[in-house]
């Protein structure tokens, strides 16, 4: 019999796609990545069970995942959703300005959830983080083990809350920093919002940024939750090459010209930028990281968990700029 995956958040940006990649292993045993934990066979797909705050709109069925009713709140609901599993992928949470929800779901949530997961003789417990529980850089090539917890904001404090219930259980965090692709409303959408407020790109100078695209994240996300090779403790995740912060402004200015017709000034300095954009708190934000070089080295998901870091930033944006194309044409 294959693993038992119960797979958190399968409806959002990052855990559906989580979740496609382990329905793709469930239809095709040759399809998983490396191999099980002891604890299953690795001659059968995974079984997969999701956990989901909303009744589901089709999928399932014998053949599919299972889909069950429940709430980081509710502590009951997780522990019926983690009876009967052998493996916990969490990718559930709270982003936002809301301390008191993030709180609830990131920090007291996860908590229960880990218990429940303890409870029911899970035997891998795989968290998606963030590299934000750093706080703001500079940070270069940052090597695992060198840098202290310095949240700087309710998601990333309740985050870095969350990450210590996973670790003590003696799980496994991933910590991405910045991450693109289709179902991405954040971080290219917000820095093309940048970008419309000021009249030129500003100067990214020669900072650098660790970047990975949705995909490649849920197959490792799926690759450390059933690869022997897994150890416990945190792990930066991003494709191996950082992305130079010019590279990033490129591929958004290419989509905001899509939007308007209106010519671009030349490059801005960021002193002027930050000034344009005092009345901004959202810009503000998406300045100061991508002045700021974010760049974490860790080859380990790559080198020891058999997963695939997939093309660079150019290559990997173009495959996905048709749905950033479609988003920011409704929006």
């Amino acid at each position: 019999m294959g693993p038992r995956i119960l797979i958190t958040g399968a409806t959002g940006f990052i855990g559906g796609r989580v979740a496609a990649a382990a329905s793709s292993a469930l239809s095709s045993p040759t399809a998983a990545p490396a191999s099980p934990p002891p604890s299953a066979s690795a001659h059968e797909p995974p079984r997969i069970r999701l956990l989901t705050r909303r009744p589901p709109t089709g999928g399932g069925g014998p053949a599919g995942p299972e889909t069950v009713m429940g709430d980081l709140r509710d502590p009951d609901s997780l522990r019926r959703a983690c009876a009967g599993t052998d493996v916990l992928i969490h990718c559930a949470s709270a982003i936002g300005g809301d301390e008191e929800l993030a709180r609830a779901v990131n920090d007291e949530g996860t908590r229960a959830l880990v218990d429940a997961a303890v409870h029911a003789g899970v035997t891998r417990i795989v968290a998606l983080s963030t590299a934000s529980v750093h706080g703001r850089g500079p940070f270069r090539a940052a090597a695992p083990g060198t840098l202290p917890l310095a949240p700087g904001s309710p998601t990333s404090r309740t985050r870095a809350a969350g990450e210590r219930h996973v670790l003590d259980a003696g799980g496994t965090v991933l910590r991405p920093h910045l991450v693109y692709g289709t179902g991405d409303r954040l971080l290219i959408p917000g820095l093309v919002r940048l970008l419309a407020a000021l009249p030129g790109p500003p100067d990214a100078g020669n900072s650098l940024h660790s970047l990975i695209d949705v995909d490649s994240l849920a197959r490792v996300l799926l690759a450390a939750a059933l690869s022997p090779a897994t150890e416990p403790g945190p792990y930066y995740v991003a494709h191996p090459d950082p992305v130079p912060g010019a590279e990033l402004l490129t591929a958004a200015e290419e989509l905001l010209a899509h939007r308007t017709d209106r010519p671009r000034g030349p490059a801005v300095d960021i002193a002027t930028a930050r000034a344009l954009l005092a009345e901004l708190p959202f810009a503000r934000h998406h300045l100061d990281m991508f002045a700021t070089d974010h760049w974490f080295a860790d080859d380990r998901p790559w080198r020891m968990l058999g997963s695939d870091p997939g093309p660079g930033f150019t290559e990997g944006f173009a495959a996905h700029a048709p749905w950033y194309h479609g988003l920011l044409t409704r929006s």
